[in-house]
């Protein structure tokens, strides 16, 4: 998989439907700025949660929006291969591909 062509096409086409439902999407990107931001739990904290629903519902470019994310969160790979490992341990053989996709994109993104 290339995450970059990935991560570019789904750009486009979220922004092409927000042209359509702009204040859905306001609103929605407020919500996200109210649930990522620091509290009792790090925005890392946060960012790994979205990841661990990311391979759990097998969406690519949801886990590469949380894989940037944690990346420029300077999240490490063993930290990175921690979450990954709960990930599996929560989701099975699915989640053990999908954590495997994850890790190549955090590796392509780190770099």
């Amino acid at each position: 998989m290339n995450w970059q062509e990935l991560m570019a096409r789904t750009l486009e086409e979220c922004g092409n439907f927000a042209k359509e439902v702009p204040d859905l999407i306001g609103a929605y990107e407020q919500m996200g700025k109210v649930a990522k931001a620091d509290g009792a739990l790090s925005q890392k904290t946060k960012e790994f949660m979205a990841l661990g629903i990311a391979i759990a519902t097998r969406c690519d470019s949801c886990i590469g929006f949380h894989v940037q994310a944690l990346v420029r969160l300077k999240t490490t790979r063993e930290e990175f291969c921690e979450g990954l490992a709960m990930a599996t341990y929560m989701g099975g053989g699915p989640s053990y591909a999908f954590s495997a996709k994850a890790l190549n994109a955090y590796d392509v993104f780190s770099k």
